[in-house]
Parts: structure tokens; sequence; C-alpha cells
């Protein structure tokens, strides 16, 4: 994994580091809080030898050298423990005693210093004065030959003193440590959860997995969920512009050969596909285009409770015979959008929808609207949606961030692929994207200029098919009045 992906990632959850710092401030600052103050008394000894001459003052460096290694070993010894409980018994034990003292040297020198902390500031004195007494007589015990003078000379230079202040804990050096050690943990937790998160976070994503072309990004709107559709107030959002720029997208993606039925599908329920399908509905017919949306989930209907019309009557009546398409087409709004609602509930409604009846009703439908727009069900949970997407001339696929996994884009994709249907693209919906980059009313103008650019030649073409003796497909009446005429 390359730096800018785990950089990614601790962006995405950067909150997880913030937590996991401010968990590692509270306990460094719990302890420092719970922790005893502790004292330090320090002593310095130095240690000669008497020489005579340049030659022997060298030598007898090195040779305390070497003896100050040992002397320090001395210090924490048990036998010079016992001998200061002895000599001061203070309420500690020789093994107390001896995990207090510690000791420290300066190379080249024949400095030795001891230290003894305690919890107790007046103790830690006394135990050092004793300490350093009872060393210096320790030293001359163990160098004396038996006959003769100790070659080791030791004389205190600087101490017994206690420290003023407690050199422990120190809250300064405590939170900072803290701090850096939950700084790295959070930056390895949030790497660690965005390497383990497997749903989707952003279009790229999204394109790898499919491997289709990204055809649009519909930012999330926490309106969106009471006002769905882009009227009124919300034709003006940045949602309703991401629409719009997929419309576009959407009639270029081949130029060679347009797709004029199109399936909307999802790899899961609750992806948003119905509410894509109604507004990309109704941004088409605002932009000329006359259109037929086509209501083909059959088990969780949607579109008549986004479109406000009656679905009592429908597709499924039409498959089976019941009543001719014409008869059951619904106008919507004041544009040339014309909406078939799903209909009766059907027992069977994956052979209903792979039956010559909806091949059929395809066929006319083509041949009656410039694009028909089907909304169909999930493709994991049912195979109604690949019977219809095998019937269009393509597939466009909804995949809501945050909730659909790589996983299931994955297995949907395949399910597409398998059967040979066309998969135009791709639409990460409810995207979370930066003010910075949502749509703004310019884009939008520019968009809309270079569709009614377009729409003049797609319409001079439909008059031309009027003029051989069709019926007048450029009003909404005479759309419907030839949806009437249609087999069943």
């Amino acid at each position: 994994m390359d730096l800018l992906r785990q950089l990614r990632h601790v962006r995405r959850h950067w909150w997880v580091a913030l937590v996991t710092v401010m968990v590692a401030l509270g306990a460094s600052a719990f302890l420092t809080v719970r922790a005893q103050p502790r004292y330090e008394a320090s002593v310095t000894f130095f240690v000669t030898t008497p020489n005579q001459g340049v030659t022997d003052a060298y030598q007898g460096g090195l040779f305390l050298q070497q003896r100050v290694k040992s002397y320090a070993d001395l210090l924490t010894s048990d036998r010079l423990a016992q001998t200061v409980v002895a000599e001061n018994p203070v309420g500690r034990t020789a093994e107390e005693v001896q995990r207090s003292v510690s000791t420290s040297t300066e190379a080249g020198t024949v400095l030795l210093r001891a230290s003894v902390t305690d919890t107790d500031q007046t103790r830690a004195l006394k135990v050092t004065e004793t300490l350093a007494a009872k060393f210096v007589e320790l030293v001359q015990t163990v160098e004396t030959p038996p006959e003769g003078k100790a070659p080791i000379k030791i004389e205190i230079v600087s101490g017994p003193r206690v420290s003023s202040s407690p050199v422990s804990p120190q809250p300064v050096r405590n939170l900072t440590l803290g701090g850096l050690i939950g700084l790295v943990l959070g930056v390895g937790l949030a790497i660690l959860r965005g390497v383990a998160d497997v749903r989707l976070r952003d279009a790229a994503g999204l394109q790898r997995t499919t491997g289709s072309p990204l055809l649009g990004e519909i930012p999330f709107e926490t309106g969106a969920r009471s006002a769905p559709l882009i009227v009124g107030d919300a034709a003006n959002s940045s949602r309703a512009e991401a629409i719009r720029k997929l419309r576009t997208n959407l009639r270029f993606v081949d130029v060679h050969e347009p797709a004029r039925v199109i399936a909307v599908t999802s790899a899961l329920q609750g992806e948003g596909k119905t509410t894509l399908s109604c507004n990309l509905a109704i941004a088409l017919a605002e932009a000329g285009w006359r259109v037929l949306l086509v209501d083909a989930d059959l088990r969780r209907p949607k579109v008549d409770d986004y479109l406000g019309i009656d679905a009592g009557v429908g597709l499924t009546d039409v498959l089976v015979g019941d009543v001719q398409v014409g008869d059951v087409v619904q106008r919507w709004g004041d544009k040339s959008l014309l909406v078939l609602p799903s209909g009766s509930a059907p027992p069977n409604p994956s052979e209903l929808l792979g039956s010559k009846a909806m091949a059929d009703l395809l066929l006319a439908l083509r041949e009656s609207a410039d694009i028909v727009i089907i909304d169909t069900a999930p493709l994991l949970a049912v195979t109604d949606g690949v019977v219809v997407a095998v019937q269009a001339d393509g597939a466009l696929l909804v995949s809501q961030q945050g909730r659909t996994s790589r996983t299931q884009v994955a297995a949907a994709s395949r399910a597409l692929h398998a059967v040979s249907v066309r998969l135009l693209g791709c639409v990460l919906n409810m995207a979370k994207m930066p003010k910075a980059e949502a749509y703004q009313y310019e884009a939008y103008r520019v968009v809309a200029a270079t569709e009614l650019a377009e729409a003049p030649a797609e319409r001079a073409k439909t008059a031309r098919h009027s003029d051989s003796g069709g019926a007048n497909m450029n009003t909404v009446s005479d759309h419907t009045q030839e949806l009437t005429r249609l087999p069943r």
C-alpha cells in the first residue's frame, strides 16, 4: 500500500487518531495525578590513588577508571544495603534500600555518583548520608591488604543533598510522551481501520471495482429524504446539478451506439436507485427528450410513491394482457415525461419480466420514446434486475457510499457481465463531497446549453418521422395516443 493511500485512510478516520490521543493523554494525566511524588538525594565520590611522576599518574588513572566500574556495583550490593539498615534503621528493609540506589559514572573520569530515590524527602537524605559513609568504609576494608596501606582513596566531593522538588512524576514529560504514543497508535489504528473497511468510500474505488466508467457522483443532502425529487427549490441544489451532469455523461457515453432503453439497478436494496431513476427521467424531460419511466421493481415498487401516481394498474397488467399500455401510462408534470407504474403484485415477477410479452413491450416502447428508463430490482437480492437488464440497451449501476461493500459491488458487476449486459457506467450515490467540489449553477448552464444544442437535431429527426405518416410525437398528448396503439 502506498503512502498516499495510507494518508487517505488517516484523513478519513481522523477521529480514530484523535480519540486515541485523547485517551492516551487522559491515561497519562490520571497516572501522573495518582503517582506518589518521589524525591532524589545524591552524593558524588572522587576516587584517587597516590602516584609519583607523570607515568605513574597515567597508569594510575587507567587503573582507577577500571576500579570505578566495580565500585558502582559495590554501591548497589547486598552487603552495603545491610550495613546501611543496621547503622540507621529508617523503616526500610535492605532489599528496599538496595532497589532505591542507582549509580552513574562519567566516561574517562574517576567520578562516581550515587542516587537514592524515596517518597519521603527526609528519609532519602538520611539513607544517602549513611550510604556515603558506609561506602567509604567498605572500600577501605575491601582494598586494604592484610599488611599495608590501601592503594585507593575515596573522597566525597558533592553532597549528600536532596532535591527540593519531586523528580517524579513529571507532568510535562508524561503528557508529551503519552500524546506521542497516542498519536502513533491512533495513526496505526486509523490505517488498520481503513485497510479492514471493505465498504465503498470514494468514486475511484467504485470505478476500480466495476471496471466501468464513473458517470456521476450524487452528493448527500440532508433534505433529500423529505424532498427526493429535483423539483421546486431542490431543482437548484447541488444534487440536481449532479443529476444533470449524469444526464449529459449518459447521453454521450457512446455516441456511435446510444442507449435508448436503460435499466437502473443496484447491488442492494436502499441504495437510491429508484430516486435516481425518477430524477434522471425528470432531468432528461427538462432537456426536451421524450422520456418514459417504467417501474419494473415488481417486488418493492416505489416510483408511484415518489411521483405521487396511482399504481393500481400498470406493467404487470399489460404483460398478462388485461390492458393496453396506453391505457395505464400516466403523464407526470408539464414535461414530456410519462410513467408506467408497476401495477398489481404478481406471484412470479422473474418469469413475467423475462417473458416474450416483456420483450415485445420494450420493442414497442423503444419506438415511442426517445429514452426509456427502467427501475429494476437489486441484483444480489433477486434475479429480476438481471432479467430486465438483458433486454435493455445497457445498465446503470448505482452504489451508495459508505454502505455497499466492494465485494457486493463486484458481485453485482459480475452478475451483469455473466449474461453479456452492457454496463454503461456506475454512479456513486449519497457521496460526501467537499463544498468546493459541489456543482455550481454556472456549470449547469454550460451543461444545459450543450444539451439544448443537441436536442433540436433529435427533435428534427422526430419531426421527419411525423411527416412520413407517424403520429405527432412532439406533445405529451400525442405521445400517449401513440402508446395506446401498441400491441398487448
